[in-house]
């Protein structure tokens, strides 16, 4: 027998297809319409809002074609939250002109084709972007106002081609150049991977979510040219919609074009990718830390950072977000996987900048990606955290976390500011509460910096920016510096 792969599960999903009886909805009176969308309504909005269970997320798509008119999508933690959800919307009155075409029951899963280490008995030995990774696989969030494609699909078991008789290895190999060739569209497609074996006719569903419909169609069509699809894949039926705000159905029944808003461009917001579990949303280079919770955290660094006169990243006004990710892995290997994802940020207007930063006194390589929006800098997040030797992202070591200071350096003083640094950096290092703070350089312009500075607590970080040392080092820098100085807590 071959080794077959771990899994971890996470919610039960259900895509609900149905269409609608025109005929029976155009001769009923206005009052039975006004009812059946005022039900229709509220059962939509409750379920988007999870209101029948703790966790879990629901939306509603028109799907285009003859295979269905509507698409209601549940992810809940049972299957028994799905099949109350199926029978509430039948006790509805909009259900009374629907009849449901058919539906798909499945579950997400990870495998261990993902990361053995994942699987490992020891807890200690999984970083914790890889576990922000799996979260966000097994309990993801649903894209707003994206198309969306869904298709069940089997892996061949012939008498020649079997899939299931291929070595664990071999499988595995397939599998990391099939999500290689995948992640080119790191950004632009968004996808839930869910298991069907033993729940439903195929063995797995996709459900791909884009901006633009047409990279629904190019990510296909080139995984159809990738090994693990053109030997071993076989699919079922494809179903291609929309997503609309429940709000909306009364506009959809009148046969108006839904969203009714002019909500294009929300994807451009969103960045990138699902977005992942419970990870916070890190402020950077210009902007503020929101991690939904520690608002008053924040602004009270913001005010102590004024009252001493210093920076605190809000240039005009206007705010930024960032996350920052440190990796173990060679710089070249992370730079040339940086540069795939980078490529396909930069189709957003939300992007500001993805860089980069080799330490110079440790191995660690930090990437740092910025945008104008907190949830763009957390969905990149999640592709970002997927990277060759994620060891942590800002703020999940012990203590305070990083306190992220970014410079951008004249040419001419280059090696007079790392000199400069060298001296506070010895200063630094006798301070209390000070763990380790590291100058990293941007490969692509040696004289953007990224000073990574990690403390066990809040206020002794802010000892540091009382120091007379650092006061001298921020009179000095005005002469140096081509950029003001942005010093901004990243946890």
């Amino acid at each position: 027998m071959t080794e077959p792969p771990q899994t971890e599960e996470g919610w039960f999903v259900l895509h609900d297809f149905r269409n609608v009886d025109w005929d029976a909805w155009r001769d009923a009176p206005d009052r039975e319409r006004e009812r059946a969308i005022s039900e229709g309504v509220e059962y939509l909005q409750d379920h988007e809002a999870v209101v029948d269970a703790d966790e879990g997320t629901s939306a509603v798509f028109s799907v285009v074609g003859d295979k269905a008119d509507l698409m209601v999508l549940h992810l809940r933690p049972t299957l028994d939250h799905l099949s109350t959800a199926e029978r509430r919307f039948e006790h509805t009155a909009l259900g009374e002109y629907t009849e449901q075409t058919t539906a798909y029951v499945s579950v997400t899963e990870v495998s261990g084709y993902v990361s053995d280490a994942y699987f490992s008995e020891d807890e200690e030995e999984v970083d914790e972007g890889l576990k922000q990774y799996i979260e966000g696989k097994i309990k993801p969030e649903l894209p707003d106002d994206e198309y969306v494609c869904f298709y069940p699909m089997d892996k061949r078991r012939g008498e020649e081609v079997n899939w299931y008789d291929l070595p664990f290895d071999e499988r595995a190999d397939l599998m990391a150049g099939h999500g290689e060739t995948a992640r080119k569209w790191g950004g632009k497609v968004d996808q839930i991977i869910s298991s069907s074996l033993g729940l439903d006719d195929w063995e797995w569903g996709v459900t791909l979510f884009a901006g633009d419909a047409v990279d629904i169609k190019d990510i296909v069509y080139e995984l159809r040219f990738d090994d693990a699809t053109s030997k071993y894949g076989e699919f079922g039926s494809f179903y291609v919609g929309r997503r609309f705000p429940p709000a909306d159905l009364g506009a959809y029944l009148r046969g108006e074009t839904v969203p009714t808003s002019d909500t294009e461009g929300h994807h451009a917001e969103a960045a990138a990718g699902h977005h992942h579990g419970d990870g916070d949303d890190h402020g950077d280079g210009d902007g503020h830390h929101d991690d939904g919770g520690d608002d008053a955290d924040e602004g009270d660094i913001r005010g102590q950072l004024e009252d001493l006169d210093i920076y605190a990243g809000q240039p005009h006004g206007e705010d930024v977000y960032a996350t920052v990710l440190y990796s173990e892995a060679g710089a070249d290997e992370v730079a040339d996987e940086v540069d795939g994802l980078r490529g396909n940020f930069e189709h957003y207007d939300t992007h500001v900048k993805t860089a980069v930063y080799e330490g110079t006194y440790t191995d660690r390589v930090a990437v740092v990606s910025i945008w104008d929006t907190a949830s763009a800098a957390e969905t990149a997040a999640g592709f970002l955290s997927d990277l060759p030797g994620v060891v942590s992202r800002a703020g999940e070591e012990s203590g305070f976390g990083t306190m992220g200071m970014f410079y951008t350096v004249k040419p001419d003083y280059h090696e007079e500011f790392v000199e400069k640094f060298d001296t506070v950096g010895g200063l630094l290092e006798d301070m209390e509460g000070h763990m380790e703070t590291d100058l990293m350089m941007n490969r692509e312009d040696e004289n953007d910096m990224f000073i990574a500075s990690q403390w066990v607590s809040q206020e002794d970080a802010m000892a540091f920016f009382r120091s007379d040392a650092f006061r001298d080092t921020v009179q000095w820098g005005r002469d140096v510096l081509a950029d003001r100085p942005r010093h901004v807590f990243l946890a």
